[in-house]
């Protein structure tokens, strides 16, 4: 099954448009993630409803991020991007008449959600922050990526 990276993609976005001297474009912002600027767009959008980022139209336009980070957790930005499934397993079925398989089903569902309520927690206590002050300075300027010098 396809694991769903837009969180991680999102966190990575964002924290490079808080170094940003200014606003970032779409097109920007599409080459460090190696996709099209209509997929940034579109996450950028969900993103903007809930007030994490902004957009300004024409000449030296482009997205910003809006509050600060001490104050934007993961859990906000998970939100935001529509609660995506936490996992990529679950139960065979949901209906049967097997008493081994509703055994089973039963403590899937369970465990899968107070795996999910915990990893929901920990997004809530985890800021934009705390993200940035965990990436590591090199004497030249912040976190070593190739595709630092485009943002």
């Amino acid at each position: 099954m396809k694991r769903d990276s837009r969180l991680s993609g999102v966190l990575h976005v964002l924290l490079h448009m808080a170094d940003a001297n200014g606003p970032v474009t779409s097109e920007k912002l599409a080459e460090m993630m190696q996709t099209h600027p209509v997929v940034i767009r579109r996450i950028l959008a969900g993103l903007r409803e809930q007030g994490l980022v902004r957009s300004e139209k024409g000449h030296g336009g482009g997205w910003t991020i809006t509050p600060e980070l001490d104050h934007v957790t993961m859990q906000e930005i998970y939100v935001a991007l529509g609660s995506p499934s936490l996992f990529a397993i679950g139960n065979r079925s949901e209906q049967t008449g097997c008493l081994v398989e509703q055994a089973v089903n039963a403590v899937m569902r369970d465990t899968l959600r107070e795996a999910e309520a915990l990893l929901l927690t920990r997004f809530g206590e985890v800021t934009l922050g705390e993200l940035r002050r965990q990436i590591p300075e090199r004497p030249t300027g912040p976190a070593n990526c190739r595709h630092h010098q485009t943002a």
